[in-house]
């Protein structure tokens, strides 16, 4: 059996005596592609010679890579059986460029690994700095159309060549293929974006699951704007003629966590130079830079580093939770008063328009309140409160005990 010819990603070593030469292939693979394969038990021809394996010759090539190699990375190290013959296979893949081996950085270039000179380094930062992760990672599907993309640049009234659209996108690695970026765009994706609505903050039911994704990153982010929106119900006095209204969130506070979690990927992640006390500040330093001047250009994002600031003004610097990998963002619903008590509302829970919260609310604080009452106090007509109790009932929020005359009002649920 032959493996082939050694490339740009694929390097072959005879054994693990080779260990450090093939850590140096591993870093300038990374930093070349973003990924590269080093097989031990290989000729250079692409030959099965195979490798003698000890208790911890897996280990010691872990421990190799994790010691050697900065920034870590976490290759996918598996023992295989080729020709009856022992071959390990360790398989890298990273895009925090750049990658050093042994304290110096070296390229890919065809199967030989190249030392960068220090203005080679410089120049191969400089180069890195300005295309982002994003944009170096190819697409799993090469197959990409962006029809939804290009109407909404029409949309905006900018001009839409479809010769170089891709290309004066960013929409390509180095290498000419679809980028991730790409895949994100295009009119058909991968990428799910499930919205859930639970019963309360246990998270332990959920109340209802959509799902906005597997199409253009931007077009699922904005439905996802409008479906929120549409929760947004007002925050009500009750219990005088003077009802007053304010809605149940901040909206604009979550629009800026939303399209900010649309845009940088890595929010768990702040950028490398940036600090927690930086970010309260509003100091932008995106992640994507490319995906962000698209969302400049369909006027979603403005670089002005307002949106930290605005939920902190709101919210306090609380409603940030920062963790290795994640950071979460929690705008707090407001409360609802009711005669004077104020009591915390879960939208969540009930599931209902707005004014037939406004009645179930009432009811549940004037258990023997009578239809002309609600009529007075909910500033609902008659007929319209009916109809509202009629669905309360049906959907078993509430029963009625008793009589109609005598009788009085149980809350279900």
């Amino acid at each position: 059996m032959n493996l082939g010819f050694e490339s740009e990603t694929i390097e072959f070593k005879k054994t693990t005596g080779e260990l450090r030469e093939s850590i140096i292939s591993i870093a300038s693979m990374l930093n070349k592609h973003g990924y590269g394969t080093v097989y031990y038990g290989v000729q250079d021809n692409g030959e099965i010679k195979g490798q003698d394996i000890g208790n911890r010759t897996l280990r010691e090539i872990s421990q190799a890579i994790a010691n050697y190699i900065k920034p870590q990375i976490i290759p996918t190290i598996t023992l295989e059986l080729l020709d009856n013959k022992n071959v390990i296979k360790v398989v890298s893949k990273g895009y925090e460029k750049p990658y050093s081996a042994y304290g110096k950085y070296y390229i890919r270039s065809a199967d030989e690994d190249r030392e960068l000179t220090p203005s080679q380094l410089r120049e191969f930062m400089r180069e890195v700095k300005e295309n982002d992760e994003i944009v170096q990672i190819d697409a799993s599907n090469q197959d990409l159309k962006f029809t939804q993309l290009k109407t909404l640049f029409a949309s905006k009234g900018l001009t839409v060549n479809n010769k170089t659209f891709e290309k004066n996108n960013g929409l390509f690695t180095s290498n000419n293929k679809y980028n991730l970026m790409a895949e994100l765009l295009a009119d058909k994706n991968d990428v799910s974006i499930k919205v859930v609505t639970f019963k309360d903050n246990t998270k332990n039911e959920i109340i209802n699951r959509n799902e906005y994704g597997f199409k253009c990153l931007i077009i699922a982010m904005d439905q996802v704007l409008s479906y929120v929106e549409s929760l947004n119900i007002n925050r009500v006095k009750l219990g005088s003629h003077d009802r007053q209204e304010q809605k149940l969130f901040d909206f604009p506070c979550f629009k800026e966590a939303w399209q900010n979690a649309c845009l940088h990927t890595r929010w768990g992640g702040l950028p490398y130079d940036l600090t927690i006390d930086e970010f309260y500040k509003g100091i932008s330093r995106p992640i994507n830079v490319k995906l962000q001047k698209i969302f400049g250009q369909l006027g979603y994002v403005e670089q002005t580093g307002h949106g930290v600031p605005l939920i902190i003004s709101k919210y306090g610097i609380q409603a940030f939770d920062f963790m290795d990998n994640y950071l979460n963002v929690t705008i707090p619903l407001n409360n609802i008063i009711i005669k004077g008590k104020e009591e915390n509302y879960n939208i969540n829970v009930l599931g209902l328009s707005p004014k037939q919260i406004i009645v179930y609310k009432y009811i549940a604080s004037h258990p023997k309140t009578t239809i002309d009452e609600l009529t007075i106090e909910c500033k609902i007509s008659n007929s319209y409160v009916r109809k509202i109790i009629s669905q309360l009932k049906n959907k078993s929020f509430i029963k009625r005990v008793g009589s109609n005359k005598n009788g009085y009002w149980e809350i279900i649920k």
